[in-house]
């Protein structure tokens, strides 16, 4: 089984103060792209996990989010290669207190809850308690935790916090990788 790294979309790859179903707007945060690519050549699996209540709350739809992920991998794409760093992509478009009827609901795969994780260890042969997450709300560590990533592999990151952002996150997952 492969060992991967989970990461959060918003706030943790791509710079969103909102809800974004714009692929046009989409930019990666300083340091992420160095970040996935020494990670993933370390030989990590990258998988990106991300709530997308926007569906729900009808502000974007199920296309606009697919769209705007199909950015994220186009920036994730190192020059030289055919596939981005990332290997799947994993959201959410439910909410609880959404407008569309049809999302307007709770589902497992949204975090807090463990689904989307899941899925992917499932469908990718990953190695849950040898992977790690890295997410900028304490929703994405509980997910992590609820799907058996211990906590210490579980990564808040964020400007107050001991761990800035992604650079800083992967610097400390490769020196704690064996």
């Amino acid at each position: 089984m492969r060992t991967a790294v989970f990461l959060d979309r918003d706030n943790t790859l791509i710079d969103n103060a909102g809800d974004l179903a714009d692929p046009s707007l989409v930019r990666l945060l300083p340091g992420a792209f160095g970040a996935c690519e020494r990670l993933a050549g370390a030989g990590f699996t990258l998988v990106v996990v991300s709530n997308q209540g926007v569906v729900a709350r009808g502000g974007g739809s199920l296309r606009e989010v697919e769209a705007t992920n199909d950015r994220v991998r186009a920036l994730l794409t190192p020059p030289s290669a055919c596939r981005p760093l990332a290997e799947a992509f994993y959201f959410c478009p439910y909410h609880p207190q959404g407008t569309a009827e049809r999302f307007a609901s709770e589902h497992p795969w949204r975090k807090p809850a463990p689904g989307m994780i899941l899925a992917a260890a499932d469908e990718l042969a990953l190695d849950l308690a040898r992977s790690w997450f890295v997410g900028d709300a304490e929703r994405d560590i509980r997910a992590a935790t609820a799907a058996g990533i211990p906590p210490p592999r579980a990564l808040l990151i964020g400007p107050d916090r001991p761990l800035a952002d992604l650079a800083a996150a992967a610097e400390h997952i490769l020196e704690q990788a064996p």
